[in-house]
Order: C-alpha cells, then sequence, then structure tokens
C-alpha cells in the first residue's frame, strides 16, 4: 500500500500523541507541533487519501478557482463547491443588513444544537441562492478580499499595475528550468487586513532536475484532519498541470508547516481514520489537448482507480 498516505497517517499520529495544547483564535482548540515536513513521491500513484474520502470535485473546483484569480465564491457555488461558505458567510450575518436570527458562533453552535442547525441551514441556504441570484448581493458579501486567486494571478505592485505570478512562474519552468527563483507568494502584508482568511498555504516553489518538477509548499498553519488532506491533493494537482504545461514529468511533492495542528473536536476522527487500512492510490488523468494552465476545465481533471473508505464529518473552526 501507498507510502504517501503513510507518511500522512504518521504524521496525524505524531501530532495526536505529542502535539501541545494551545489556545487559538477560534476558541476551540488545537493540539500543535511547529516546523514539520513531509514527502510525498507522485511516482507512487495520486495522493488522495483513502482512509476517507476526500472530495477531488471540490479540490479541483478550489483550484480551478485560485487559478482563474477570483475571489468570490460565486464560482465556487455554481460548481457546488461550499469549503468557502463560512467566512463570506460571517460577513453577511455580522453585517446591519442581516435580519436574521442570530448567527454568531454558529460554527460551534450548529454542531451542539439541532434546533440551531435548522436555522443556520435555512440561513445559510437564503445566503447561497442570493450568491448565486443576485450580482449586487454577490458583489457585496460573496468576495474574500485579496485570498489566493488575487495574489496568485493580480499581486499589486507598490509602483502601480499587476504581477501574474503563475503566468510567470511557468514560463521561468520552461525557459530557465535551473533558476532557484521559481517561486509563488500568497503571502503578501499589505494585503492581510484585508482578507477574509489569511493565506495558510503561504509560499510555494518549482524545482526542476532530470526532466522531473518537484513543488514545495511552505504552509504556516495547517488543520491536519480537514485542511491538509486537500492541501496535499491540490498542490499534487498543481504540479501535474505545471508538469504537463512545461513537459516534464511529476517529481515530488515537499511539505513544509509552520503551525501543524488538530483541533480539540477532530480528535475522535483522527483516532477512528488511524485505525482505517489503506487503499492503493488513484490516478490522475489530465485532457492531453489542453495547452495551457489556465485553459483547464473540471471535465478535464479526472481521477481512476479511487476507493476510499466512507467520509468522515467533522466541524470547521472558523
Amino acid at each position: 500500500m501507498s507510502k504517501s498516505e503513510q507518511t500522512y497517517l504518521n504524521f496525524a499520529k505524531e501530532v495526536l500523541e505529542n502535539g501541545e495544547f494551545k489556545a487559538d483564535r477560534t476558541g476551540t482548540g488545537t493540539y500543535s507541533v511547529f516546523g514539520r515536513q513531509q514527502r510525498y513521491d507522485l511516482s507512487e500513484g495520486f495522493p488522495l487519501l483513502t482512509t476517507k474520502r476526500v472530495a477531488f470535485k471540490l479540490i479541483k473546483s478550489e483550484l480551478l478557482w485560485f487559478l482563474k484569480g477570483e475571489t468570490n465564491i460565486r464560482y465556487l457555488l455554481e460548481n457546488n463547491n461550499h469549503i468557502w461558505d463560512e467566512w463570506a458567510f460571517k460577513n453577511w450575518v455580522n453585517s446591519n443588513e442581516y435580519q436574521g436570527p442570530d448567527m454568531s458562533d454558529f460554527g460551534r453552535r450548529a454542531t451542539q444544537d439541532p434546533e440551531f442547525k435548522v436555522l443556520y441551514d435555512q440561513q445559510h441556504q437564503i445566503f447561497c441562492d442570493a450568491i448565486l441570484n443576485d450580482d449586487n448581493f454577490a458583489a457585496k458579501y460573496g468576495d474574500l478580499g485579496q485570498v489566493y486567486g488575487a495574489q496568485w494571478r493580480h499581486w499589486e505592485k507598490v509602483q502601480g499595475g499587476f504581477i501574474d505570478q503563475i503566468e510567470n512562474v511557468v514560463n521561468e519552468i520552461k525557459n530557465n528550468p535551473t533558476s532557484r527563483r521559481l517561486i509563488v507568494s500568497a503571502w503578501n502584508p499589505e494585503a492581510v487586513p484585508m482578507q477574509a482568511l489569511p493565506p495558510c498555504h503561504s509560499l510555494f516553489q518549482f524545482y526542476v532536475v532530470d526532466g522531473k518538477l518537484s513543488l514545495q509548499l511552505y504552509q504556516r498553519s495547517g488543520d491536519i484532519f480537514l485542511g491538509v488532506p486537500f492541501n496535499i491533493a491540490s498542490y499534487a494537482l498543481l504540479l501535474h498541470m505545471v508538469a504537463a504545461q512545461t513537459g516534464l514529468a511529476v517529481g515530488e511533492f515537499i511539505h513544509t508547516f509552520g503551525d501543524a495542528h488538530i483541533y480539540a473536536n477532530h480528535v475522535d476522527q483522527v483516532k477512528e481514520q488511524l485505525q482505517r487500512p489503506l487503499q492503493a492510490l488513484p490516478t490522475l488523468k489530465l485532457n492531453p489537448a489542453v495547452k495551457s494552465i489556465f485553459d483547464y476545465e473540471l471535465e478535464d481533471i479526472e481521477i481512476e482507480g479511487y476507493h476510499p473508505a466512507k467520509s468522515i464529518k467533522a466541524p470547521v473552526a472558523v
């Protein structure tokens, strides 16, 4: 079975057993370690976890959202992707325009109070419908500020104008593959106050040797149970896509962390996952007819041979 997935499980087990309890921004509490690194050899297969189902459709639609340079969740909702809803929803229910029932601390309350969960679901549906059908509402409450898409594709220059970091790095890989400057940064200190959530996966660097393309991600903050499986698959997918557009084979995905943590209300879920058997990793298939990193659509990206265990639900800390 997969060494890649075992790498992730060993990481989760270490944090569960050795992490220091630490208060956090959400008020949930975490078991945390600082400064870790894992390596994933993509020749083994595509690193989509099999010990629980990870929704690949959400991963690929989110990555395409980043690559399009978009920051409004309307595109995600159009593709039935709700992984960024909570931050935009929070902006609405905390605004003066919101007239519904009290939604303060909705993330925790929705998991603990069934009656509140009904109210939350009703308000959340109203919110999503408005994002999809009301341009003014979507512009006001659907935009998350200068998050990943803005920084990757439209980094605002002090001198005026913008930098398309993705276009630049793909061109540099094609023309100067030995460069040590094949870097994309999402961490823009000036933009942090204008972001719904400052970038957790903050900087990545490509590396070319022997006809293979590798990628290292520095992640300042990693939610090991919910977020990190998505991050692994998302950056492995990005690596495959850039390799396909630069004529290179895929090498390694290296995942480097600052604060890596398990939320206190995810401990039971992690323990359950650690007891499950591993399965063979799936295979990624990209449409070879696509000739630009910016031209991929959802139907151009497919997974084959994915046979995971059932999903494990856990609340998102907002």
